[in-house]
């Protein structure tokens, strides 16, 4: 059985009182009985039930998901799952706050976060492309005692902050494989489409994917990325103009995550049977372009599962805790329309 506080009071040699003080902060303890806790914890090996701490002290958590004002699908769908969340953990007095208003704009985003404080929020997972101003303003907050998940765009490997979110250079790897070998053998080009090559997950997706396509699929030649910018009139544009230069495309890969733009004007262009497509996240839009064949592939990241991952990550770092790494680590999903879960047609 694991040390109850009163093991921890008798090997410390201290009241429960005092033991009590001392594991919630609570001031009034001279330092050497602190120490003489502390070690007694170390030595017996107690571990504190959070669960009951924050019972006794009404502990509230109070977490925020900061996402893009500008999103499609993919946004509403991390939106349903966080109010899913919400109603889900209210009893274990979590309280989950949504707001879709980063915008597209470091230093508009630096200057949202920079008017976040401690006084309000416990944790926060932010949404946010990658730069230097939203960096340190996020930076500034986590010093401020803020716990802080980069949420779904972000930088795995970042020592500064979590991260929640699918490891996006393997996942272009993985667009590479399947549209190389979906490709059969043909000779041509690979048109690539982004919403913008300054977002840092979309920066890895190219990388990941480059390094597949040039070592072992040298017969496909991959373009330039476009740049969508969000804005359909210049997604037709540029994709149009894409098409009308490059007669022998074979196959796209569009990186963005929220692709309803990129992939429409592929649509209104050009036979999207004729070629091999892949695409992001799964949406009701690019599900019904799997199921039509317009759309060969999706990779995936569970909604719900990046949400739970966030708060539970977040909550871990305002405990004090390290959070469990396998349990949080978000995984890649191929879908195809075979296993869509949908009703088999004879």
């Amino acid at each position: 059985m694991r040390p109850t506080t009163k093991d921890l009071a008798k090997a410390a040699g201290v009241s429960l009182a005092t033991v009590d003080r001392v594991l919630n902060e609570r001031p009034g303890v001279r330092p050497k009985t602190v120490e003489a806790v502390t070690e007694a914890i170390a030595r017996i090996g107690f571990v504190r039930n959070q669960s009951a701490a924050n019972l006794a002290r009404q502990k509230v958590y109070r977490l925020a998901f900061l996402l893009p004002e500008n999103g499609d699908q993919f946004r509403d769908a991390l939106t349903a799952s966080i109010a899913e969340a919400r109603q889900t953990l209210a009893s274990d007095a979590i309280q989950i706050a949504t707001q879709a208003a980063l915008p597209n704009d470091p230093h508009r985003t630096a200057d949202l976060i920079a008017g976040l404080s401690a006084e309000d929020l416990d944790g926060v997972a932010i949404m946010a492309p990658a730069s230097p101003q939203v960096r340190d303003a996020t930076l500034r907050l986590a010093q401020a005692g803020v716990a802080v998940v980069s949420f779904v765009s972000g930088q795995q490997n970042d020592v500064a902050f979590d991260f929640v979110g699918i490891d996006n250079r393997a996942a272009g790897a993985t667009v590479g494989r399947l549209l190389g070998r979906f490709a059969g053998g043909q000779t041509g080009k690979i048109l690539v489409v982004a919403e913008t090559m300054t977002a840092l997950d979309s920066v890895e997706r190219r990388l990941g994917f480059d390094q597949i396509m040039t070592r072992e699929f040298p017969n496909l030649t991959v373009l330039p990325s476009l740049e969508t910018h969000g804005r359909e009139d210049r997604a037709q544009k540029i994709i149009g103009h894409a098409y009308r230069h490059h007669n022998n495309i074979v196959g796209v890969y569009v990186i963005a995550t929220e692709g309803r733009q990129a992939l429409s004007a592929i649509l209104k262009t050009t036979d999207p049977k004729r070629q091999v497509i892949v695409a992001h996240e799964h949406t009701g839009f690019t599900e019904r372009l799997l199921v039509t064949g317009c759309l060969d592939a999706i990779i995936a990241q569970s909604t719900g599962h990046l949400v739970r991952s966030a708060v539970r990550t977040l909550k871990a770092r305002i405990d004090g805790q390290e959070p469990i790494a396998s349990q949080e680590r978000i995984r890649i999903e191929i879908l195809l329309r075979e296993n869509l879960g949908l009703p088999h047609q004879s």
